[in-house]
């Protein structure tokens, strides 16, 4: 599978490519193009505590070489690459070895959410971390019921937020099941985020909801340049020159390294209709 011409195809469209090089020659083109980056090293799920160290050392060397690089860009990681699944307290010191990097670089970690398993811990750490360093923030995903709840925390305590609707196969009582309850979310949270928010990321390649956040952003007066969009890499391009055009911050998450088979398995299984959403955008502009 890696090595057939369809697959390559796939991730060289979504995968920046296997090296960091790769990934730092996407982020300089981007950022040519008026769009700045969040690098992301893919390997989540590790199998042991000597892979999440490993994972940690790849993110220690990312940092440094978005800067000498001079790239406009920061990382985001998942929890589950730095330990999670086998120790809390390993995992937020791999973590905050990264944060503090970033501290002292003047630059940002994101942590990703991943299934709702994960999310009290996830907040937590970040939580804990931003406290004591800043320089971190997390995602939030509107398709969970208690959503609300921690964007309201999270703003309290200027934590910056990627707000995004979520991709995990979760069951009805903790997440939303009909797409219109979704979207309701979603909506709601970006505006709470555009009131309240630190500097809030609006993830998303909806068009419809790209519409609401401009137009509430146009009615509450909120400049372009308090917020951003954020895209995936390889998807809706041209949505993403048009925002640029328009003159909205954007920024797209750009994956790299050797894992994009798993990558891409993990998130088809989990929720199939993301089959039809990554067909659909290989063979779109």
């Amino acid at each position: 599978m890696e090595t057939s011409s369809l697959a390559q195809r796939l991730s060289t469209r979504f995968v920046a490519g296997s090296t960091l090089d790769d990934a730092l020659a996407v982020g300089r083109r981007l950022n040519a193009e008026g769009i700045t980056v969040t690098l992301d090293h893919l390997g989540e799920s590790v199998t042991s505590l000597e892979e999440a160290a490993a994972a940690r050392d790849v993110y220690l060397r990312v940092l440094p070489a978005i800067r000498d690089a001079g790239i406009q860009g920061n990382v985001s990681l998942k929890l589950t690459q730095f330990g999670l699944d086998f120790s809390y307290d390993e995992c937020k010191a791999n973590v905050e070895r990264l944060v503090n990097c970033a501290a002292q670089m003047k630059t940002f970690v994101r942590v990703d959410m991943e299934s709702s398993e994960y999310t009290d811990r996830t907040l937590d750490l970040v939580h804990d971390l931003h406290a004591r360093y800043g320089s971190v923030g997390v995602v939030i995903q509107a398709y969970l019921r208690r959503s609300r709840h921690d964007v309201e925390r999270l703003c309290r305590e200027g934590i910056r937020v990627r707000l995004c609707k979520g991709a995990y196969l979760e069951p009805h009582t903790v997440a939303f099941a009909h797409k219109k309850d979704v979207d309701r979310s979603y909506v709601e949270l970006m505006k709470l985020l555009m009131d309240k928010g630190e500097y809030p990321a609006i993830a998303t390649h909806d068009e419809q909801v790209i519409a609401e956040t401009k137009a509430y952003a146009a009615e509450r007066k909120i400049a372009r340049d308090a917020f951003e969009f954020q895209m995936l890499y390889g998807i809706r391009r041209d949505l993403q020159r048009q925002l640029v055009a328009e003159g909205y911050r954007l920024r797209l998450y750009v994956p790299f390294g050797n894992a994009w088979y798993p990558y891409y398995m993990r998130r088809l299984a989990e929720r199939p209709a993301n089959v039809l959403f990554i067909l659909r955008n290989l063979f779109r502009q």
